[in-house]
């Protein structure tokens, strides 16, 4: 029993890969991001791959009894290595190049928990929240859905045969009950463990399960839907809740969950529902779709790496002309659809072709293997092979967001309580403060030290504080919450630029009001600094630190970017602010002179800052002195 070529299943792959791209490029139009969720094209892929993998296993168990894992697993790694690996490799001199050794041991751990099939938990315990900042810049963050991916191909075809054989009339009936138990669980998850339930494939099952019960009934029934008028109107839907959700969902909602049904709803629709003589199936299946879903392998391995390399050379991402941008932008995926149709073509389908014995793909794939491997874990050994690099860019490498204090975080006395809550900015005013001995006779200052468990963790616990979740933040090593927060006198909120929205939202209303009701006082510090790599990317460039001229420059075209950036939210924040008594800052204030326009990079000849805008333990003693205006925005 063959399985029929379905051209709309292509044309269904180059929406999803599409708004991938669209999503991970935040193309902008307007200060708007149109594709905003773009990330549920993840989500399309799983249906897909559910549906087709399910497809593949039972038709042969259909027709023949039996199963041949050799068979599977040969398509598999024919399938997916080959591509994957000259991805891999072909990033190694960008990372040697660009990457700092901190940057260069994480990217080369990406790799080797991809080779193994574990990245999404690599990402997840590292703390890495996906579509963070900080996200944006690791190279290989895209291979957590390979990941759980590759765990299903594992785990799934054993499942369905052990079911099969021995269980085969309840086949469906386990698959429907395994599809509800994980969307509860994904439903719960992102309620109370976020991160892990967007990372791993019990919470993600559901989304592939979907495409396997589509798979059985066509399998049993010997057929799709006959209905004439379903087929005609349920693809239009399928394609309308996919767009809706493209449009509409955002970073910031809980998912996987219950919205993720829309999109997921929609696929099945279409791959439930499409016949030949439907508008939607016609769309789906013209030339252009199916070439584009014919790539979208290539395509997605290509597009997070060259996007992640273009932000880590910061020359050009951050000082290209906003009536430029746009154009790098639509260059760079320009150059993502040139190298995909080559990795087509002269990788992908070489590789799959059934005339070249597969002992051989195997030697070539291990040799590559081998090599990413040992060149990886030598990376890791010699800790990012700091050589590479002018001393000064790596003297503060090793510092970046793991200095410790000498602070007793589960100890109060007599001093008045000054609670930071927020992410790794939060790190950073802890470190300014300790290093002001004036405050820190009158103040006692401690955060709840979340960001060692996931960026924006504090603020999610400050949410779950005045509703129903108490409990998440309370048991969760480092955090202490609940006691931090009670015996607080005063509490500043610092916030990463990308959730600046944050405080326009309704929560945010609701947590001012808890707090005031509470008797304590509040401060906001928003973020408006970012691109103080400007500073590494010279010293990477001319091998050498700036003279004073240079210097000069450097930290005016600093101040330019600062005070642009995400400049249209942060004044609809000021005024809500405004008008709501609320007391701020921005953190251009004070890390930053605006009357000569400039923010400084270098104190005693040493950086400031570590990256785009995290300070370094001599930027933090640089400072301290600014941290009495903290004080005086709160407490007057």
């Amino acid at each position: 029993m063959r399985i029929t070529y379905r051209p709309e299943i292509d044309g269904l792959r180059a929406i999803a890969v599409g708004v991938v791209i669209l999503y991970h490029a935040q193309i902008t139009i307007l200060g708007q991001q149109p594709f905003k969720g773009g990330f549920i094209g993840v989500d399309i892929f799983f249906v897909i791959s559910g549906y087709l993998i399910t497809s593949i296993i039972l038709k042969e168990l259909v027709t023949t009894g039996a199963f041949s894992f050799k068979y599977f697993y040969q398509r598999r790694i024919r399938r997916i290595l080959p591509a994957l690996l000259l991805v891999m490799l072909a990033s190694l001199p960008f990372a040697w190049i660009y990457l700092l050794p901190s940057s260069f041991i994480d990217f080369s751990k990406s790799i080797l928990y991809s080779l193994g099939f574990s990245s999404n938990f690599y990402f997840h315990y590292s703390g890495q929240q996906y579509g963070a900042i900080s996200g944006l810049l690791k190279p290989f963050l895209h291979t957590w859905s390979l990941s759980v991916e590759e765990q299903y191909y594992i785990l799934f075809p054993i499942f369905l045969l052990v079911t099969f054989k021995y269980f085969r009339e309840y086949l469906i009936h386990i698959l429907i009950l395994g599809f509800i138990i994980s969307l509860g669980l994904a439903e719960w998850g992102s309620r109370n463990y976020p991160s892990l339930s967007f990372y791993v494939l019990p919470t993600r099952g559901w989304e592939l399960l979907a495409g396997s019960i589509l798979a059985y009934f066509e399998i049993t029934l010997g057929y799709r839907s006959k209905n004439h008028s379903f087929n005609l109107i349920m693809p239009s839907i399928g394609l309308l809740l996919i767009g809706h959700s493209i449009l509409f969902l955002n970073d910031e909602m809980l998912h996987p969950s219950l919205y993720t049904l829309y999109p997921i709803i929609g696929v099945c629709l279409i791959i439930w529902f499409s016949h030949k003589d439907e508008l939607i199936t016609r769309i789906l299946s013209t030339r252009l779709l199916v070439g584009v879903g014919l790539i979208s392998y290539s395509l997605y391995l290509w597009h997070y790496p060259i996007f992640a390399f273009l932000r880590n050379y910061r020359d050009i991402w951050l000082n290209t002309e906003k009536s430029h941008f746009l154009i790098l932008k639509f260059s760079s995926i320009f150059l993502i659809f040139i190298l995909s149709i080559l990795t087509y073509f002269f990788i992908e389908k070489v590789f799959r072709n059934k005339k070249i014995n597969f002992t051989k793909i195997f030697l070539i794939l291990f040799l590559k293997l081998l090599l990413l491997v040992v060149f990886n874990i030598s990376v890791i050994y010699f800790d990012g092979i700091k050589s590479r690099f002018h001393p000064f860019l790596s003297k503060y490498d090793d510092e970046h967001r793991n200095f410790e204090l000498n602070y007793n975080y589960n100890n109060f006395d007599n001093r008045k309580n000054i609670f930071l809550v927020g992410n790794s900015y939060s790190d950073d005013l802890l470190n300014l403060f300790y290093y002001n001995e004036e405050l820190n006779k009158k103040y006692y200052f401690y955060t709840a030290l979340a960001d060692r468990i996931g960026e924006n963790y504090q603020i999610e616990c400050l949410n779950n504080y005045f509703k129903i979740n108490m409990n998440l933040c309370e048991n969760r090593p480092f955090s202490f919450f609940k006691k931090q927060y009670d015996k607080s006198d005063y509490i500043i909120l610092g916030q990463a630029n990308f959730k600046n929205k944050f405080f326009l939202n309704s929560e945010f209303n609701e947590i001012v009001e808890f707090i005031k009701k509470d008797k304590k006082k509040i401060i906001v510090l928003l973020d408006d600094v970012s691109g103080a790599d400007i500073l590494d990317d010279f010293v990477k460039k001319e091998n050498r630190t700036p003279d004073l001229n240079e210097l000069e420059k450097l930290e005016k075209n600093f101040y330019l970017n600062s005070i642009n950036h995400q400049k249209e939210i942060l004044n609809k924040i000021k005024n809500k602010f405004f008008a709501n008594d609320i007391n701020y800052l921005t953190r251009s204030e004070l890390f930053c002179d605006h009357s000569v326009k400039k923010c400084p990079l270098i104190s005693d000849n040493d950086k400031i800052y570590f990256d785009y805008g995290h300070l370094t333990d001599n930027g933090a003693k640089y400072f301290s002195n600014q941290a009495q205006k903290i004080i005086s925005k709160l407490i007057n």
